[in-house]
Formats: C-alpha cells, sequence, structure tokens
C-alpha cells in the first residue's frame, strides 16, 4: 500500500521523474494500473509515485524506462541524477569526482570507509546518526553509499590505497555478526590487486610522533592528473584544490601509510579480529 504521506523533501529530479513519466503514460494511452503491469507494480504504486507520496526509486525508473523509455535512455540518465540528489547535500559536490579519479588515497580513523563498508554496517551506521533519520531515508542513504561500489568494477581501474585506524576495527557497529562480516569483507577487498590495505596501530603514537592525528583525510588523482583533497565533520565538508594544501595533505597520508602496518601484517590483523583461522 502507498504511503499516504512523504516526510523526506522531494528533489527536482524525482519532481521531474514523476512529471516526464506521468505524461508518457498518458501518451501511450494507459492506466496506472496497466503501466504497473507492465512493470511489475500495483497501480497505487504508480499513482504514489506520480503524486510524489513515494517518490520514484531506482529499480522503478529501470523498469520505466523499460516500458516507456523508448530507447531514448532518458529514464536510466536520471538515475545517476537521483542518486546524486539523495546524498548527503555536504557529499554530492564530491561524488563525481570520486567516481571519475585515477587513484584514490583514504584514511579513515573513526569509522570504515564509505566505499568499503557493508551493507548491513552503513544501515546501522546510519539509522543510528543524529538526528535520527526516517527509514525512508536510511534506505536511500544505504542504497547510495552501496552504488559507490561501483567504482571497484570500472572498466578503467582506480588504484585505492586505503589507511584504517585500528581503532575503527575494533568499535563493533550494529552488533558483533555485522562487524565480523564487515571485517571479513575488509579482507576480501584487501586482496583485490587495486587495493593497498593498511591499519595504523593504537601504538602508532609511542614514539611520539602520530601522524593521523588530525582525522580522516580523502586525496583524490582526478582524469587530468590533478590532486584534491577532500574533508568532512561533523556534516559540513570542503573541497581543497589549492595545490600547497594538497601537497601538504599528501605529505601527511605518506607519514600515516609509513607509521601503519604493512599489507600482509594488516591483513592478519583483519581476520584475526575476524576469527578467521589461519
Amino acid at each position: 500500500m502507498a504511503r499516504a504521506e512523504n516526510k523526506e523533501p522531494v528533489g527536482p529530479v524525482a519532481r521531474m521523474a514523476a512529471t516526464v513519466a506521468r505524461r508518457m503514460r498518458l501518451k501511450r494511452g494507459l492506466t496506472q494500473d496497466q503501466l504497473g503491469a507492465l512493470m511489475g507494480y500495483t497501480g497505487a504504486a504508480i499513482s504514489a509515485m506520480e503524486r510524489l507520496l513515494h517518490p520514484v526509486s531506482d529499480e522503478m525508473l529501470l523498469q520505466l524506462e523499460r516500458v516507456l523509455g523508448g530507447g531514448t535512455g532518458i529514464f536510466e540518465e536520471m538515475r545517476d541524477l537521483l542518486r546524486l540528489e539523495r546524498l548527503p547535500e555536504q557529499f554530492r559536490g564530491y561524488a563525481p569526482i570520486e567516481q571519475k579519479a585515477l587513484a584514490l588515497w583514504l584514511y579513515a580513523n573513526h569509522v570504515v570507509h564509505g566505499l568499503f563498508q557493508t551493507e548491513a554496517y552503513a544501515r546501522a551506521l546510519i539509522a543510528g546518526g543524529y538526528p535520527e533519520p526516517t527509514p525512508e531515508r536510511v534506505e536511500e542513504l544505504v542504497m547510495a553509499r552501496m552504488a559507490r561500489k561501483a567504482l571497484f568494477e570500472r572498466k578503467r581501474v582506480c588504484e585505492i590505497e586505503l589507511v584504517l585506524d585500528e581503532s575503527v576495527l575494533r568499535r563493533p557497529i550494529g552488533s558483533e555478526e555485522i562487524m565480523r562480516e564487515q571485517l571479513l569483507h575488509l579482507a576480501e577487498c584487501a586482496r583485490r590487486r587495486n587495493v593497498n590495505l593498511q591499519v595504523l596501530p593504537l601504538d602508532a603514537g609511542l614514539g611520539g610522533e602520530y601522524a593521523g592525528a588530525r582525522g580522516d583525510l580523502n586525496i583524490v588523482e582526478t582524469p587530468a592528473h590533478d590532486r584534491v583533497t577532500y574533508l568532512e565533520i561533523q556534516g559540513e565538508s570542503m573541497l581543497v584544490t589549492d595545490r600547497a594544501k594538497v601537497s601538504i595533505h599528501t605529505q601527511r597520508y605518506a607519514k600515516i601509510r609509513a607509521q601503519a602496518l604493512d599489507p600482509r601484517r594488516s591483513l592478519g590483523l583483519i581476520e584475526e579480529l575476524a576469527g578467521v583461522d589461519r
């Protein structure tokens, strides 16, 4: 049954999708029930989508393209725009840059980096945020985060380096089972040829120098071979393009990586925490 009210604000892409779908449906002389039957939805679901009571989903856009698109690709293009629209506002400027990156150098010191999160871990993390999001918004954000993983399957390979603070591995999110699944996923990622995953140990600062003290860091090499830095804290973000500042961030990242365990020992620690027998 369609929801009586959509509690989340509806963005311009969702509005456009609903308008175009309705006009194309009417042009084809289809009722909402008829269109729903062709797409595998109820007429009530089509009505809710057109009236913006239940904004169009990614899967629904796929079916709209199949049934109404006529080879135009219009709804397919809307899928990419809708994914971007549903991202947190502070992340929207960075998301397209991440997806086109030639290389990423990442450091995460409080939770697993979004690109490497499992769906269950991401859902637990997002649902536990403040202010508390609605269940609908949780699902939107989870799906948007999972869509970022397309970067791993891209034809033009992206080289990714990730340094995780050991505290990230030891901080349970959601449940013990969710955390174990997340650790196993990290171990799987670490075996990818285009991924270098290292762990910055808890005792990294004992020598009097702790390069990771300033928090998360994301450095991107763009298709033009420029480098930019993305920083985010407390729902605010900053995209740094100044070459001198990005150079400092790159040098700082090199220090973080130098203080981390090597990839083999890092993988061993992750598997040990996941309870894998070696």
